[in-house]
C-alpha cells in the first residue's frame, strides 16, 4: 500500500500528492527541511528539531504553517498512519508558489509536506566498520546554519566520492574542516578530548551534535568547540560524524590515511552507546500513553 503523506492540511496517498511546478522550492530551492529519527516507536530529539525548524523559517522569513502543538501532533499522526516504528520523518516547508520571479511577495502561502521512510536506523553496518572520507573544497553557500534544501553540491560531491571508493566527503574551507556532506564531524585527540567545530554560519547547528556534547560532558569526557585543520583530524586518535539518522558513526580514514589504528575507537563506541540508550529511554512516544 502507498505511504500516506501530509500536504497542506490533507492526508494523501504518495502517488496522489502533487506540488505545483511553480513552487519556489522547486524553482529556487527556496525551502527548509528537517529530519527526525524514529526508533522503538519514539521521536528522537524532537524538541531540538522543532526549535531549529523555527530558527530556519525565521531566517528565511517564511511563516510557520502550524503551531507547536499541531506540529507535534502531525508527526505522531503521520507515523501512526504509516505504522512507522523505526525510520525517519521528513518535513519540508517552501515559501510557496508564484510565477517564476526572483522577487517574492510577503503574503505567500507556504507549501508544507511531510512523509515517512521506514529504515533500520539501529542496523547501521558502518557502526562496526567505520567510514572512509575524502576531503573536498567547501563549495556550499555561506549560510549553512539554515537547514535549506540547497543540497546539490553535497549530493554531487558525495556521489563522486562514492564512485572513487569513499563513503562520504569532508568539506574543507581555508584549511579547516567544516563538516561532512550531511553530518557534523568530530575528532578525539590523543589525550581523549572530543573536539567539534564551534557553531557559526560555516556549518549546520546539528541537533545530534549538541546532544553528544552534553552526553560527553555528563560522562566526564573533556570536550572542546573550536576549529581544527585536516592535518589535526588525520593525527587524531578517533573521528566520527553525527546526524539525525546516523547518530554517532565512526570515521576510520581520511583520504585513505587511517585515523588512529584505523578501527572504531573506544570513545566513539561509548558515545554511540550512550546516545542510543539515552534516546531509547527519553524519546517522545508516538502512541498515546
Amino acid at each position: 500500500m502507498d505511504r500516506i503523506v501530509y500536504l497542506n492540511g490533507e492526508w494523501l496517498g504518495e502517488t496522489e500528492a502533487k506540488v505545483s511546478v511553480f513552487d519556489r522550492g522547486f524553482l529556487f530551492a527556496d525551502a527548509i527541511y528537517e529530519v527526525t529519527a524514529v526508533i522503538d516507536g519514539k521521536l528522537i530529539d524532537y524538541p531540538g528539531h522543532a526549535a531549529r525548524l523555527k530558527r530556519s523559517l525565521d531566517a528565511m522569513d517564511i511563516p510557520m504553517p502550524v503551531d507547536e502543538a499541531e506540529l507535534l501532533a502531525l508527526h505522531k499522526d503521520l507515523a501512526k498512519r504509516n505504522s512507522l516504528t523505526e525510520g525517519l520523518i521528513y518535513l519540508q516547508i517552501s515559501r510557496g508558489s508564484q510565477d517564476r520571479d526572483f522577487v517574492y511577495p510577503k503574503d505567500m502561502r507556504p507549501t508544507f509536506t511531510m512523509f515517512t521512510q521506514a529504515k533500520s536506523v539501529l542496523g547501521n553496518a558502518k557502526w562496526k566498520t567505520g567510514l572512509s572520507l575524502q576531503t573536498v573544497p567547501e563549495g556550499r553557500w555561506s549560510q549553512r546554519q539554515i537547514k535549506t534544501v540547497q543540497l546539490l553540491y553535497s549530493s554531487l560531491k558525495k556521489t563522486e566520492a562514492q564512485r572513487e571508493g569513499f563513503d562520504d566527503v569532508l568539506f574543507v574551507e581555508d584549511g579547516y574542516v567544516t563538516e561532512a556532506s550531511s553530518a557534523n564531524f568530530h575528532i578525539v585527540t590523543k589525550d581523549g578530548t572530543v573536539v567539534t567545530r564551534d557553531l557559526s554560519n560555516a556549518l549546520l547547528h546539528g541537533i545530534t551534535r549538541g546532544s553528544i556534547l552534553d552526553l560527553a560532558k555528563t560522562a566526564g569526557l573533556k570536550a572542546e568547540e573550536r576549529s581544527f585543520s585536516v592535518d589535526e583530524a588525520m593525527a587524531a586518535s578517533e573521528a566520527f560524524i553525527t546526524s539525525a539518522t546516523s547518530f554517532v558513526t565512526p570515521v576510520v580514514s581520511i583520504d585513505r590515511t587511517p585515523i588512529g589504528n584505523g578501527a572504531v575507537g573506544p570513545i566513539t563506541r561509548q558515545l554511540l552507546d550512550l546516545y542510543i540508550n539515552d534516546r531509547l529511554a527519553h524519546g517522545m512516544p508516538i502512541a498515546s500513553a
